[in-house]
C-alpha cells in the first residue's frame, strides 16, 4: 500500500470517528427513552409499579406508615446499591466441591463490563428481575405486619427500580449530560467503567455513599485498572 492510499485510508478513518462523534454527541432525550422503552426490565417494573398501585389503592387504609415506607426504602436505596454492586454484580466465581457459585446476574455483569456499549447488557436480565419480584412479593405479603404497608413496599419498590434503569441507561447512552447532578453521575459511573472497578459504585446518587465508604477517590490518584474490562481477570484465565 502506498503513502497516499495509508492517508487516505487514515483520512476517512478519521472523518468516520467524527461522524460517529457527532452522531453521539446529538442523541436526544427523547431519543434515548424511546430506546428506553425497547427493552423488557423496564416494561416488566413499569407493570408490577401498576399492579402493585392498583391494589394499594383498592385496600385502602392509609396510616402515617404509608409516608414512613417510602422515605425509608429511599434514604437506604444507595448503601443498598452498593452492597449489590460490590457482593453480587462483582461476586467473583466461587468453587463449592464439585458446583461452581457464578449467579446469572453476575455474569451478565462482568459482559457488562467487557462492553459497557452494548445496550441490551445495561439492563437488569428479565430472568433475574423477574426472581427479585417473586421475593419481593414475599417480602410485601408475608415479612410486613400489615397488607396496607406491604403493599406500599411492593409500589415503591419497582418506582426505585425504574429510575436505576433508567439513570444506568440513560449513563450508557450517547445522550450527553447538560446539568450538574447528572453530569456527577455521569463522571463517576464512567470512571468505575473505565478507570478502576474498584471505586465509584453509586449509580443514581453522585458519590454519597461512595464517600461514605471510602470508594470515592481522587480519580488523578488513582492508577488505571487493568482489569476494569475484564473483572476478576477472569477471561485472561481462561486464555492462559
Amino acid at each position: 500500500m502506498s503513502a497516499d492510499e495509508i492517508d487516505s485510508k487514515a483520512r476517512r478513518r478519521v472523518a468516520a470517528d467524527e461522524r460517529r462523534m457527532r452522531l453521539r454527541r446529538s442523541m436526544s432525550l427523547r431519543d434515548a427513552f424511546a430506546e428506553f422503552l425497547r427493552h423488557p426490565s423496564p416494561w416488566i417494573m413499569a407493570v408490577f409499579l401498576a399492579g402493585a398501585l392498583v391494589a394499594r389503592v383498592w385496600v385502602g387504609g392509609w396510616g402515617l406508615a404509608d409516608a414512613i415506607v417510602p422515605v425509608v426504602m429511599i434514604a437506604s436505596f444507595p448503601l443498598v446499591e452498593w452492597l449489590v454492586h460490590v457482593f453480587v454484580l462483582h461476586w467473583k466465581p466461587k468453587r463449592l466441591g464439585p458446583v461452581t457459585i457464578d449467579p446469572l446476574v453476575s455474569r451478565k455483569h462482568r459482559e457488562h463490563h467487557r462492553d459497557p456499549r452494548n445496550v441490551p447488557l445495561i439492563f437488569i436480565p428479565w430472568q433475574v428481575l423477574l426472581m427479585v419480584i417473586a421475593a419481593a412479593l414475599v417480602v410485601g405479603l408475608l415479612v410486613f405486619t400489615s397488607v396496607e404497608r406491604g403493599l406500599t413496599f411492593l409500589v415503591v419498590l419497582p418506582a426505585i427500580g425504574l429510575v436505576y434503569e433508567w439513570t444506568h441507561y440513560l449513563i450508557h447512552s450517547d445522550h450527553r449530560p447538560r446539568h450538574a447532578f447528572y453530569r456527577a453521575l455521569w463522571r463517576n459511573h464512567r470512571f468505575h467503567h473505565y478507570r478502576n472497578e474498584h471505586y465509584w459504585f453509586a449509580v443514581t446518587t453522585a458519590g454519597t455513599v461512595d464517600r461514605l465508604l471510602g470508594t470515592y477517590p481522587d480519580p488523578d490518584a488513582v492508577e488505571k485498572s487493568p482489569t476494569a474490562k475484564d473483572l476478576h481477570a477472569l477471561s485472561a484465565q481462561r486464555r492462559g
